[in-house]
């Protein structure tokens, strides 16, 4: 296939390099102009649980104008929430007639702001669960662990199109699957990460830190079982019962890892803190629930987020 992932961080350079490794034609679009130059000139490196790889592709900066016989057949969307609606300009322009579009973020409703650009005829959502991944340098991604990627339809787009699309994750390297309920694995995703990027974007610690600290471990807990408690009063159907269990099975696949939300303040960036913990609060207020544990987390990091900006 020919594959442009659009947005090319630490997950992105994941999927380009295990694609590129499969021999795809891959190539990357992603502002981060040093990242962007290291790629071209000595190649992608990305180590850690599926291996130790570099792989040339070409890398851009903007998207490149294409002609209609090399527009891509897959587009790997993967930037951060925030920069959705700036990368359905990107998609568009990359679109063929035949093009399909997984989109890959944290929280709840991106896939809505792609769908509203680009239509909802080409559009698969995807989940990535457990992958720890940080962007170490410009041209070098690592990721703790490689959990699961899960994929299913936006809305009218056909089931073997997606089952076809899990397979080519899954010869790339990925524990892919095609799922019929996407929301499901979406909220389990969700209350994982609630428990853990709040506190350790609070905190400084990392996923396992936090679930040996007395009283961060409290505060996961609490997080994780208010955004479990709200799934259920949204009738959405989860994959276990025991939250408790599930939070610390998924802390122990990568206890080194840090949150995203953590990588954003360290690096001074604003986070997605807004669609993690936030969108738990959001969405027990349109059911008439409080969610104050994921409120004042969303709240104190959104703080601390402000404090630790670069001032200009």
């Amino acid at each position: 296939m020919r594959i442009y992932v659009v947005g090319c961080g630490a997950m992105g350079s994941i999927y380009a390099a295990l694609f590129a490794s499969d021999d795809h034609e891959v190539c990357v679009v992603d502002p981060n102009l040093a990242h962007i130059e290291q790629i071209n000139s000595h190649g992608l490196r990305v180590y850690g649980a599926s291996g130790d790889r570099t792989v040339r592709i070409r890398a851009f900066t903007d998207a490149p104008t294409l002609p209609p016989s090399k527009r891509p057949d897959l587009i790997i969307c993967a930037v951060k929430a925030r920069f959705i609606p700036s990368a359905a300009d990107t998609l568009q322009h990359l679109c063929g007639p035949h093009t399909l579009i997984i989109t890959l973020q944290n929280g709840l409703g991106s896939a809505d702001i792609i769908a509203q650009t680009l239509g909802e005829q080409a559009l698969i959502v995807a989940i990535a669960a457990g992958f720890g991944a940080s962007l170490e340098a410009p041209g070098v991604a690592h990721h703790n662990a490689m959990k699961a990627i899960r994929m299913g339809p936006y809305s009218s787009v056909n089931p073997e199109r997606v089952q076809e699309m899990a397979r080519h994750w899954q010869n790339a390297g990925f524990d892919a699957e095609a799922v019929d309920n996407l929301e499901s694995m979406q909220w389990a995703k969700l209350i994982c990460n609630v428990a853990y990027s709040g506190p350790c974007a609070l905190s400084g610690l990392t996923v396992g830190e936090v679930t040996r600290h007395p009283i961060l471990s409290l505060i996961s807990r609490n997080a994780a079982r208010e955004a479990y408690r709200v799934a259920q009063n949204l009738e959405i159907i989860l994959p276990f019962n025991n939250v408790d269990q599930e939070i610390l099975q998924f802390a122990q696949g990568m206890p080194d890892a840090k949150p995203s939300v953590l990588l954003d303040i360290e690096r001074g960036s604003p986070s997605e803190i807004n669609v993690i913990n936030g969108a738990i609060a959001a969405q027990a207020q349109k059911i008439g629930l409080d969610a104050p544990v994921n409120q004042a987390l969303t709240e104190q990091v959104l703080a601390l987020q402000a404090k630790s900006a670069p001032k200009h």
